[in-house]
């Protein structure tokens, strides 16, 4: 019944699967020299939050230490032929750390991506040194941030053509759909940091009964999404009449 729980079991069954599937390879990272070359599988996007519904992508993050792909590019590939052939619907970038900085400050989507982000196997420093890159103080600034999703978020509903109750709507980029939510939690976090709901009741950014309505309105859509993946048995996020 709580759609929350079952898409959050999801994402951590995928991270078991993936976490065997990354351990079949031995990843030479010289550990033992001053020229590291650390790697990590990293979650970015919607699974990096923790979230999957049955038929989403799979957003993952490869990490490198360093801008020195000849050394992991054959496990990658490996790694990465081994996740299609076993039937997972995968997104994926090989990045070093500092090329996540160089593509977020070019691509503000790239970044609201890197933002959520957790480890799933390898060295965790490696991600808190890509956030590191890509905090506000460097790039990509509250009010500027807060301007692109903004800028965003309004092509998205002008595409929908402002229907907020358009007969058949898409769940998650409609208007008053999942996206325009989590739209609230990325300005937020790009400007106080690391938050959920009751944080910004906190912090006064929303009321406690604003919240309860993001709430119950997330907790609907998720249900609905996740029964419209479970049926379509595709990643299709319109209600259609069917």
């Amino acid at each position: 019944e709580d759609a929350g729980l079952l898409i959050q079991d999801l994402a951590r069954f995928i991270d078991s699967i993936l976490q065997m599937a990354w351990d079949r390879f031995t990843w030479n990272e010289n550990r033992n020299s001053w020229r590291k070359n650390r790697i990590s599988l990293v979650a970015v996007g919607g699974y990096g939050r923790g979230e999957l519904h049955p038929h989403s992508d799979i957003d993952l993050l490869v990490l490198l230490e360093r801008s020195a792909y000849g050394t992991h590019k054959d496990n990658i590939q490996s790694f990465l032929t081994l996740l299609w052939d076993i039937g997972l619907e995968v997104g994926h970038s090989v990045r070093s750390v500092r090329e996540c900085r160089v593509q977020a400050r070019n691509d503000v989507t790239v970044l609201t991506a890197l933002m959520e982000s957790r480890t799933i196997c390898g060295d965790d420093e490696l991600r808190v040194a890509m956030q590191h890159q890509i905090r506000p103080a460097k790039i990509w600034p509250p009010e500027r941030f807060f301007e692109a999703k903004r800028d965003e978020q309004n092509e998205r509903h002008r595409k929908s053509d402002h229907t907020e109750y358009s007969l058949e709507p898409n769940v998650k980029t409609s208007p008053g759909g999942l996206r325009d939510t989590q739209t609230v939690m990325w300005i937020a976090r790009r400007n106080f940091g690391t938050v959920n709901f009751d944080d910004l009741v906190a912090l006064e950014f929303l009321t406690a009964a604003e919240r309860d309505v993001l709430l119950q309105g997330q907790r609907l859509l998720w249900k609905i999404r996740f029964a419209l993946h479970l049926t379509s048995k595709r990643n299709d996020d319109r209600l259609s009449f069917e």
